[in-house]
Parts: structure tokens; sequence; C-alpha cells
């Protein structure tokens, strides 16, 4: 079976709310559109592969995920082109990195049918959803929870998996900044990091808001062990420019592999820029503020695409980065993979999909 022959009922809602949505000024993750996608895991197969009008769920007090946390999702985006068609980017790795979490969390894998059949049919039937707007693209939500009605712990039974989309602006109005986090820890070696499962980012939140309140919109995590090793930061990869080279964390079991930050190394290799993919200690990269010799510090994510720092906090002393020059490495970066996702350039990494 493909994608293209995955059997899906479809039942197109009478009342579309996409006269209600104000595409110039789009807050990020508010706005859903019209329909979502279900498919359901029983009797040890997915079955029942459907899209419905986005609404409510009806779901027992007792169901798994509610009390075990058996849950992972994805974040993905479409873009629209100047022809109008409709641009996923990346979405097999998407797909490949969902069933990572999932077997990590004893869940079913999701077949490339379900996955991508389920998606590209959405993004059919709501294809006037995605925003043409500079700056915009619709965000792609794929999730799974697991639904057995019964207290006690072990993996359940019965799954289902949605996909629901919405359009979105940027996701920081501004540069951000962060300060290095020294005593909460977001994963630990041997642990569930590597994944995108709803726990990660709940044990974020506290320590966040810690941040917040000292003035500052995100953190960037350190190792478990010492504290002395830079991860990842809320919900973006970190990567950094040092005398002219892009230096980022190696991917680990304690940080996400995240596929804006692999397609920006594999663009800064094809540019021959160096690229070192390892270690980074927190007094690196303050010695290197120092000294002159960083030249940048960026989030990356697939909802904030490629984000500057504007401060990085480290032990009660906020340092700030060195305004972006124009022709800078994190300034080209992001306009290249703009380009990509909106077929002004040739992809000729072959990463972008018509839908």
């Amino acid at each position: 079976m493909t994608a293209d022959t995955l059997q899906i009922e479809i039942q197109q809602t009478g009342n579309s709310r996409l006269k209600e949505v104000d595409f110039n000024n789009l807050v990020f993750g508010r706005n859903i559109a019209d329909h979502m996608f279900i498919a359901e895991y029983r009797d040890g197969q997915w079955q029942n592969s459907r899209i419905v009008p986005y609404g409510d769920l009806s779901l027992s007090p007792a169901t798994a995920a509610l009390h075990y946390g058996q849950a992972i999702f994805e974040g993905m985006k479409a873009y629209k082109s100047d022809e109008g068609d409709t641009l996923l980017f990346r979405a097999i790795d998407n797909w490949k990195r969902f069933n990572k979490s999932a077997e990590r969390l004893c869940m079913p894998t999701i077949p490339e049918e379900v996955f991508m059949g389920g998606l590209t049919e959405l993004l059919r039937l709501d294809s006037a959803w995605v925003p043409s707007q500079e700056g915009c693209s619709l965000y792609i939500r794929p999730y799974m929870f697991s639904t057995d009605a019964y207290i006690g712990v072990k993996p359940s039974d019965t799954y289902t998996f949605i996909i629901f989309t919405c359009p979105v602006g940027t996701y920081y109005a501004k540069p951000p900044r962060v300060k290095v986090e020294t005593h909460f820890i977001r994963a630990a070696e041997g642990g569930v990091g590597g994944t995108k499962c709803a726990g990660n980012y709940a044990g974020s939140l506290y320590p966040a808001k810690l941040a917040q309140e000292q003035g500052y919109d995100q953190l960037i995590w350190t190792d478990a062990r010492e504290h002395a090793y830079i991860e990842e930061s809320g919900t973006m990869n970190v990567m950094f420019v040092i005398d002219g080279k892009l230096v980022t964390p190696f991917v680990s079991d304690t940080t996400l592999d995240g596929i804006t930050r692999k397609s920006i190394v594999a663009i800064a290799q094809h540019w021959n820029i160096p690229v070192e993919e390892r270690r980074i200690s927190v007094k690196e990269i303050i010695e290197a503020l120092k000294e002159g010799r960083l030249e940048s510090a960026f989030g990356a994510g697939t909802a904030v695409v490629v984000s500057p720092f504007a401060t990085i906090a480290y032990e009660g002393v906020d340092y700030a980065l060195p305004e972006l020059k124009a022709d800078s490495f994190v300034n080209k970066v992001k306009d290249y993979l703009t380009e990509i996702r909106t077929g002004k350039t040739e992809d000729i990494f072959g990463w972008t999909l018509k839908v």
C-alpha cells in the first residue's frame, strides 16, 4: 500500500472558519484549520482512517495517556509557493523521528502510508489555510496518545493518531533573551530527551517560568551531570558561529535530532563552511563572546526556523550578542531555507514535496 492508495473516509465541514482568520495578524497556534485526520490502533493494526471537521474528543476519565504519559508528537510546516502550490518540507524525516519516539515509549509505529497519506489528503482539503504572506506558514501537528481505559502501569493496547494544522506567523517577535540553566535539567542519559514526548515539555515549564520572571524568553539547557555543556534551548537546537565555523552540540539521547538543525548543517557543508558537531562547554561560549570570536548564537527549529539570540545570561551576567551583519551566516541561511521551502530557489537537496 502507498500513501496514495490509503482508504480515507472524508467528512467535510459545512461551516468553514477560514473567513474568521486575519492572515495579516497570525498568532502562533491560535487558529486551527477546518479538518483533522484520525487513525486508530486496535487489535494490532491501524484502522478507521478518516478526515473529519476539527472538534473536541470524547475520552474516558481513565484514558491511559492522562495518567501515564504515553503521548508523542511532531512539529512540521507546509508553505505556499508563488505558483499557489502547497509544499511540505522534509516530511519523511518527521515520520521517521515520530516512529523513533513511538518505539522509545512502547507505542506502535505509524506506517508511512498512514502518516503521509493522511497528511497529504488533509493538506489538499485545507489548502486554502496555507498562508501566502511573507514569514507565514501552515504549522502541522501530528500526535499520538494511548487510549486504554485502564488504570495500570503498562503499555496501552489501543492508540489514537491525529493530525491537525494551523496557520502561523513568526514565533518570536524579536530576538530572544536566553539564560543558561545550571540547576534544573531537561534530560539525562538513558532517558527520553531524544524523543518528542509530552512529558519533556511539561517538565520544562517551571524552570522556564522562573527565567521569564527574571526577564528572559527561554533557557539554554545544560547536561545533567555537570551543568557544564550546552544541549539545546527550549523548543530549539542551539548553534554558534565561532571563528568562521558553525559549531553545534552533537545529537545524543539527551538532545532532539532537529530537522531544521540538520538542514542548516547540510547547507553549511554545501557552502564549504567548516562544521563542528561536538560537546560545547558554556565557558567556551562565554570566552568566545568576551574575546569577540563569537559571531552569532541562534536557535533552530520548526517553529522558530532560525532565531538569533539577543542575550545569553550566565551566572548572573547578561552577555549581549554582537549585532548581525546583513551578510551574516544566520541571515543567509535563514533566507536560503525560506527560499527552498517556498519554491523560490531550486531544491538541490530534495527536501520539498509538492502536495
